[in-house]
């Protein structure tokens, strides 16, 4: 169930920017997530000062995980793209989010879910950030 609401906002997100191709979309915030998203096998979009973003952090750094951290709050357009995430997640508090493989795992409750059933290191796997 959260993989087809997963790949539901891909798509209707593209398709919004599909029909808005005349508009400056490359200042849209969304779409930065999305780039910044798909960069890199493991992101997560967090901020400095958050207790939970760090936990997040060393989870995946105790794993022999390097992610790409974007901190919102050391970002000129930090705010517009927390806005965007929380849209994402649906009005839920926007970090930390984090994404495998360009694709969205949620906020720390999802990553965690997913670490606790096994499906995290298959998914780490895939997208290249684990070897073993």
């Amino acid at each position: 169930m959260y993989q087809a609401a997963e790949s539901s906002w891909a798509g209707n997100y593209h398709n919004n920017i599909a029909t808005r191709r005349g508009s400056s979309s490359s200042s849209d915030p969304l779409e930065r997530v999305v780039r910044l998203a798909s960069g890199s096998a493991v992101v997560i979009f967090s901020m400095s000062t958050c207790c939970m973003c760090h936990a997040v952090k060393r989870l995946f750094c105790g794993m022999g995980v390097h992610p790409t951290v974007y901190e919102l709050d050391q970002d000129p357009k930090g705010k517009e793209m927390e806005r965007a995430l929380s849209r994402l997640l649906g009005n839920a508090p926007a970090v930390p989010v984090v994404f495998i493989g360009g694709k969205l795992i949620g906020a720390m409750d999802r990553v965690m879910a997913s670490h606790i059933n096994g499906t995290l290191v298959p998914l780490l796997k895939e997208a290249g950030a684990l070897w073993l």
